[in-house]
């Protein structure tokens, strides 16, 4: 009966879950029909749905000629990204690899066999991909060649260096998500689907890869610790504790939320950027891939701020959460209503005490002031009593379906997964 109380205490969820699972999601997520496919363009999109089915779903939701380029470009850098995660690679193999590795795309017979990482066979079978690298338009080949090297080098950089400052933090995620939002608008206005400016605006783009990466490495603190990474910088978790994997031990458990709150406040003020950037925006399929794993972001934030459970396991937010986030993102009155509920509920759990909250109050001021919601969107959440009634009657009649279509929805929504 836990589920059935879950769903009564989320009507909402409930309609979404249901919307999506009968067709909804084909509006917000398309699939690509792999007979209208070549031998190599239907290779590698099998081998996308099989590194991230999250991206998978969006990349192929984009228009035209751009869907391709952004496939490839995904399964390039995922090939990049499993070389730097095989710590079975000597440091001597993988630095020349990491700094070379975008001259491979123009080496038809280059592959990796030694691999021992989960997404070998992008590398092993990377003669397909570079294949269809080299098939597509110049202007893609280009940028996808440009932020694949610079993205090798950084990842060479930060090899044998942990991250100290929030500057370097900055670096650090730059290079491994920000230049993801560069290409990615670079690619969206060689396409023309977009106005030159966004693949310009190099400050914009950059901070919503930033949001995107800092919240992953938030949430994920303990996943991290367990597995010997350490992302979280080393100029804010001082000030709290002599050790980062200390602020695990419940005496610290205090000054490990404080410490969260404030990483958590410097991944807000990139809200303002991400705001002004979805604006520019004017291709309905382009909108939607760039604004559901932002909307998705801060939920996460807002669950994870000043939650102690990030410091004792996996904090997520719902499926049915997620389902409505991403049927509800499809415009920008939409997704400024959701930031500023998301921005309001992490307001009302800012502590007194806190050494961040007057920074904290602050960004969520000035991203107020930009989300201020207006019209319909406004009261997106507040349901007249014949719905209730009808929904929560709905979930006892069926609260056993809808925990088997929970589980289909879920190869949609595992934001970030990947």
């Amino acid at each position: 009966m836990e589920l059935l109380r879950k769903w009564l205490g989320h009507p909402e969820d409930i309609y979404h879950l249901l919307r999506f699972k009968m067709g909804g999601y084909r509006a917000v997520m398309p699939r690509v029909d792999p007979d209208t496919l070549g031998l190599g363009l239907r290779t590698c999109y099998r081998y996308l749905n099989q590194t991230s089915r999250s991206f998978a779903a969006v990349i192929q939701a984009l228009d035209g000629e751009l869907r391709h380029a952004v496939c490839i470009f995904y399964l390039v850098l995922r090939a990049l990204d499993t070389i730097e995660d095989d710590m079975t690679i000597s440091l001597d193999v993988k630095v020349p690899m990491l700094n070379e590795f975008h001259s491979y795309l123009y080496q038809p017979e280059w592959k990796y066999m030694e691999s021992k990482e989960k997404h070998r066979q992008v590398l092993e079978d990377f003669p397909t991909i570079s294949m269809e690298f080299r098939n597509l338009a110049k202007v893609y080949q280009d940028v996808i060649s440009d932020i694949c090297h610079k993205m090798g080098v950084g990842m060479a950089e930060f090899l044998e260096k942990k991250v100290d400052s929030q500057h370097e933090w900055d670096r650090y995620c730059h290079y491994v998500a920000g230049l993801v939002g560069i290409g990615l608008s670079r690619l969206f206005s060689a396409s023309e689907l977009e106005d030159p400016i966004v693949g310009q605006d190099t400050e914009l783009a950059n901070s919503m890869g930033l949001f995107l990466q800092k919240t992953n490495i938030i949430r994920d603190y303990l996943e991290d610790q367990l597995e010997g990474r350490e992302f979280w910088p080393r100029e804010v978790w001082s000030r709290y504790t002599k050790k980062l994997s200390d602020l695990a031990k419940p005496e610290n458990i205090d000054m490990a939320v404080q410490c969260l709150n404030e990483l958590i406040t410097n991944a807000l003020r990139h809200v303002p950027d991400v705001l002004t950037y979805l604006s520019r925006l004017k291709n309905q399929s382009v909108f939607n891939f760039c604004a559901i794993p932002q909307v998705m972001a801060i939920a996460t934030l807002a669950a994870c701020y000043n939650n102690k459970q990030v410091f004792r396991g996996v904090v997520k937010i719902r499926k049915g959460q997620a389902v409505t986030l991403m049927m509800d993102a499809t415009n920008m009155q939409s997704v400024k209503a959701i930031m500023y509920q998301y921005v309001e509920e992490i307001y009302q759990k800012i502590p007194s005490t806190d050494p961040s909250s007057n920074k904290t109050q602050q960004i969520i001021a000035s991203i107020r002031a930009m989300s201020l919601p207006s019209g319909p969107m406004a009261s997106r959440h507040h349901y007249s009593p014949i719905y209730l009634s009808c929904a929560m009657l709905l979930a006892a009649l069926s609260w056993q379906y809808l925990s088997t279509i929970s589980k289909a929805a879920e190869e949609y929504v595992q934001a970030g997964e990947n």
